[in-house]
């Protein structure tokens, strides 16, 4: 499994552990989205920003539609850039294998492991609580895809 990490806000007051944590995770701005194996070394990570994103189980369409869209390729990830550059035959397959842990996203060339979205469609709950009180911060399951979707575009959140 792998989690899709969401950086929801910035600290007010700088702390730098926690700012370096951020940039190891290449979440340098509010609304920057990164996709992070489920291993041991992540969760501790997770644990120290705990306060400043929100992470969850990232789903296999869910990652498809970043790749697609929302890369770091001008005009998004296509069928055959995946087919020409890695043993994968389509972005779907590609997105499969990375979920499982399988591949990474550095492996097509220009494309990194950050997507760049619009707040989210509605808004946030509130970033100073966490998830399971009402807010939006922490860990929350497979509820990370609906927000990664709010946050793809405006025309696609309604």
């Amino acid at each position: 499994m792998s989690y899709g990490v969401v950086r929801i806000r910035s600290p007010i007051k700088k702390n730098s552990e926690a700012e370096k944590t951020l940039e190891n995770m290449r979440l340098t701005r509010v609304n920057h989205c990164t996709i992070l194996p489920e291993d041991k070394e992540h969760k501790a990570m997770l644990d120290k920003v705990k306060d400043i994103v929100t992470w969850g189980e990232i789903e296999k369409e869910s990652l498809v539609e970043l790749l697609r869209e929302r890369s770091s390729v001008e005009d998004g990830l296509s069928d055959e850039m995946v087919e020409q550059q890695t043993d994968f035959d389509d972005v779907e397959e590609l997105a499969e294998s990375i979920i499982d842990g399988e591949a990474e996203i550095d492996a097509i060339d220009g494309v990194k492991n950050l997507f760049r979205l619009h707040p989210p469609v509605g808004g946030y709950k509130g970033v100073k609580k966490p998830y399971n009180q009402g807010g939006s911060s922490g860990y929350r399951g497979k509820d990370i895809n609906d927000l990664i979707d709010r946050m793809l575009g405006p025309e696609r959140g309604e």
